[in-house]
């Protein structure tokens, strides 16, 4: 025996119709609001899940080298050399395995006047752990810096970016201020120099948070030699242009408003 299928009147037609749509509005807005919010847990610049640190005033006269994933042995080292020679000092958010490894490389770094920032022990994505291991993370990595350099900065940088109001509900319950970033080198796949040059001068604007690698987040060294160039040719640049490079404690002492919120 068939089963009658229904065959709505010209009446009902406009119900169903409005039902079905009503469904594939809510299924849609739904997904939107999945994406949106997976969008936002990587954002560099996203502020849904909390306020985060991400640069000035876009055309103050001041940058911000950050440094994500060391030390790396010999490109810390090498990256040290460059700083040097042009006297700007950077930020180095370090991962608490490689500070374990090469504590040496650490005081070098705080030696030459840089910041060391806390960028969890093993670099894994924390908007998917829990709350105890997103503290044992941070509380792991900051243990391997005073170690190694008898002191830590109140700084934090979540490896991808990766994050979610947990993670900075901890970080600051721990005394870390959350530091993301607005522009990115796109060096973590070691491109040529140029690349990484043309990625990060289409994004500055002045008052930004640059963000490159010193090391890699797999194993300890990861080839960092084009970021090494990149950094020269940039700060180069941007000194010429009447530009001052700053650590992120100093650009946050310095912070400009905006819209009645600091950034």
């Amino acid at each position: 025996m068939m089963r009658s299928r229904w065959n709505p009147s010209k009446s009902e037609r406009p119900i169903r119709y409005n039902l079905v749509m009503l469904v594939a509005l809510v299924s849609g807005i739904a997904a939107a609001g999945a994406i949106t919010a997976g969008y936002q847990s990587m954002a560099p610049t996203g502020q849904w899940y909390g306020r985060t640190f991400i640069g000035l005033a876009r055309g103050t006269k001041q940058l911000a080298l950050t440094y994500d994933d060391g030390p790396n042995d010999p490109h810390t080292l090498r990256l040290l050399e460059v700083l040097a020679r042009h006297n700007v000092h950077a930020t180095f958010f370090m991962i608490g395995r490689y500070v374990r490894q090469r504590p040496d490389i650490v005081r070098q770094v705080i030696e030459a006047g840089h910041i060391v920032a806390n960028h969890t022990f093993t670099h894994p994505f924390l908007a998917f752990q829990s709350a105890a291991d997103i503290r044992q993370q941070l509380s792991d990595c900051r243990a391997a810096i005073q170690d190694a350099i008898g002191a830590h900065s109140n700084l934090f940088r979540p490896p991808f970016g990766s994050r979610r109001p947990t993670v900075l509900r901890i970080a600051r319950e721990l005394g870390l201020e959350p530091i993301m970033w607005n522009v990115t080198g796109y060096d973590w796949s070691a491109p040529p120099a140029a690349n990484i040059e043309r990625k990060c001068t289409k994004q500055i604007r002045g008052g930004d948070v640059i963000l490159l690698h010193d090391g890699g987040h797999q194993q300890m060294g990861a080839d960092r030699s084009q970021t090494v160039i990149a950094t020269d040719n940039l700060i180069n640049r941007y000194k010429s242009e009447g530009y001052d490079f700053v650590t992120i404690p100093q650009m946050m002492d310095g912070r400009k408003t905006i819209g009645g919120n600091k950034r």
